[in-house]
């Protein structure tokens, strides 16, 4: 008798429903989000025939958790259902669209035991791809963090200290570079930064780590912080002040998550023995491989062909046909993160491989703009990579990119 677990997860419990092959419901259960909760569970389903040879699959909403790391510890295979699948199958079972956490749980149950073949259950990556994955994926959130604080803070200054954004507009990092941090919490409003001294202004340089063109660089900014601006009313300008203060401590936070959290993924991603192969290939570094790393997995298994992984990165196009209608368009379901750096990837591989900016060329001579161009050659990418990865081989620019063949000319007799 074959037996299926689903789990209706929630903050603070679980609801558990147990079902064999026909349907039937062998046992429910609400338990707790502790260890007193894991046994719990782990008991009721050893009590239905759960052993070591044969684990009884569990579906849950969720792949994260530490209910789901304990599940995927003791080695059963583990189906992560995405909840808009499962509320489709929720009405397969009831069509009064009433809805419980003990209902959710048989619906979660019975697509293992219907539709098994057509989920995939938690790829086995390693235990340092996962925690590569985390680390990955916070230095990812603290850059957005970082932007959201900076574009707050520009907000804040175009009202009330608009010369500020002015003297930094040419800097690549704009308000977000050191210098500008430091100078901004020293000196928060106009009023402030004009009073700033040659004297102070070098201290403030050497204070964010300038080493170089210290003098140039504060006669610049003396200048610079000088020039008449418009201007809020006094009370009004030293409040708005604090406010820079505020805003700018969040940025400095996000600066100091993004460095430390950046140090820690590349420091974690060499370490990993797919870190040769991917960092490989033109236009990825430490940085941005452990980020394709952390998304794709080293379970080899996960994807079986590379097309799988096209798709899942949202590099293929869906195609839609219905009657006479056809349509070829972008995949819009997809992994956002990897579609993240694959633009990134793609990006930076224009200048690092000439096979990948004759390729990308070519699909603009074809009539592709630069976004679809893009996405068609981190598809072509992600096919070496697959590749590569699978055969354990560097990337070979030749093979990923061969030379046109020369047609022969024939003469006749």
């Amino acid at each position: 008798m074959t037996v299926t677990c689903g789990i209706d997860w929630a903050s603070d419990h679980h609801d558990v429903a147990l079902i064999d092959h026909e349907g039937t419901l062998l046992s429910r259960a609400r338990i707790n989000d502790d260890l007193e909760g894991l046994h719990q569970l782990l008991s009721l389903l050893t009590a239905h025939g759960d052993s070591a040879n044969t684990l009884i699959p569990v579906a849950i909403e969720t792949s994260r958790g530490l209910l789901v790391a304990c599940l995927r510890a003791t080695g059963r295979p583990v189906y992560a259902i995405n909840p808009m699948a499962a509320a489709r199958y929720r009405d397969r079972h009831t069509v009064t669209r009433k809805k419980s956490d003990h209902l959710d749980a048989m619906v979660l149950a019975n697509i293992l035991r219907t539709d098994k073949a057509a989920h995939r259950p938690l790829p086995d990556d390693s235990e340092l791809a996962r925690a590569i994955a985390v680390l990955a994926r916070a230095q990812q959130d603290a850059v957005w963090d970082r932007t959201q604080a900076g574009n707050k803070l520009r907000s804040h200054l175009r009202e009330c200290f608009p010369g500020f954004l002015a003297t930094f507009q040419h800097n690549r990092e704009g308000i977000s570079s050191n210098v500008a941090r430091v100078l901004l919490a020293a000196a928060p409003t106009p009023e402030q930064a004009a009073r700033l001294t040659r004297v102070q202004l070098r201290s403030l340089l050497k204070r964010a780590g300038r080493q170089r063109g210290i003098e140039a660089e504060a006669e610049r900014l003396r200048d610079a912080l000088r020039i008449p601006q418009m201007r809020q009313p006094p009370q009004v300008e030293q409040a708005m002040g604090r406010q820079a203060i505020a805003l700018l401590r969040q940025l400095d936070a996000a600066c100091t998550s993004v460095d430390d959290l950046a140090e820690a993924t590349v420091e974690s991603f060499d370490t990993h023995p797919d870190a040769e192969v991917i960092t490989s290939f033109p236009g990825l570094g430490a940085l941005t491989g452990a980020r394709v790393l952390a998304e794709i997995g080293d379970d080899r298994s996960r994807f079986t062909d590379a097309r799988g992984l096209k798709a899942f990165a949202g590099a293929a196009p869906v195609t839609r046909a219905s009657g006479r209608s056809l349509a070829v368009m972008a995949r819009r379901v997809k992994n956002q993160r990897l579609a993240s750096v694959g633009y990134v990837w793609a990006f930076a591989s224009l200048t690092a491989s000439p096979g990948a900016r004759a390729h990308y060329d070519r699909r603009r001579a074809d009539g592709d703009r630069h976004t679809a161009a893009q996405r068609n050659l981190f598809n072509r990418m992600l096919g070496c990579l697959h590749h590569c990865l699978t055969k354990r081989t560097r990337y070979d620019e030749l093979a990923a990119f061969p030379a046109p063949s020369t047609p022969q000319l024939t003469i006749a007799a």
